[in-house]
């Protein structure tokens, strides 16, 4: 029963990470992990890469659950995630550098950003929370050197 289990366990895991966007084409994943892990990583760190054209992400940094949270928007639109700010960029192509307290005392705060990736048809949109959570103008001029470092632009 325990190997039937871990089996199931393991298979699962599997496919799970068979899923997982990898990296633009061109682009070797590590590289690209390692510039954005160097200039804006985070436990609290997600970010997003798609085609601008169909909105397929391509790229994910962070895991699911981090860059499936939830977090103020900062323009009293409610909560978001990650993809929700990707598909409000597809839908209207207008960068975003924002950020704002997530705690009433001002401890914690969140960062957003979103826009084009220089010299390819690739959107980008980031989200960090935390103590040390960077602003989202800090955060879209670390990600551009970033993917820069890595090729992507």
């Amino acid at each position: 029963m325990r190997r039937t289990a871990a089996a199931l366990i393991l298979s699962a895991a599997a496919a799970l990470a068979a899923c997982a966007p990898t990296a633009p084409e061109g682009v070797d994943e590590a590289v690209l992990d390692r510039a954005i892990g160097n200039r804006i990583g985070d436990p609290s760190t997600c970010v997003l890469v798609a085609r601008a054209d169909t909105g397929e992400v391509v790229y994910r940094y962070g895991t699911a659950v981090i860059c499936g949270r939830a977090y103020p928007g900062c323009r009293g639109e409610g909560v978001r995630t990650a993809q929700d700010l990707l598909e409000s960029y597809l839908e209207t192509p207008e960068s975003v550098a924002i950020s704002c307290p997530t705690a009433s005392d001002g401890s914690r705060s969140v960062g957003w950003a979103a826009g084009p990736v220089a010299g390819r048809p690739l959107v980008f949109a980031a989200v960090m929370e935390g103590q040390r959570a960077l602003p989202g103008l800090v955060m879209t001029d670390r990600l551009a050197s970033a993917f820069s470092e890595a090729g992507v632009d």
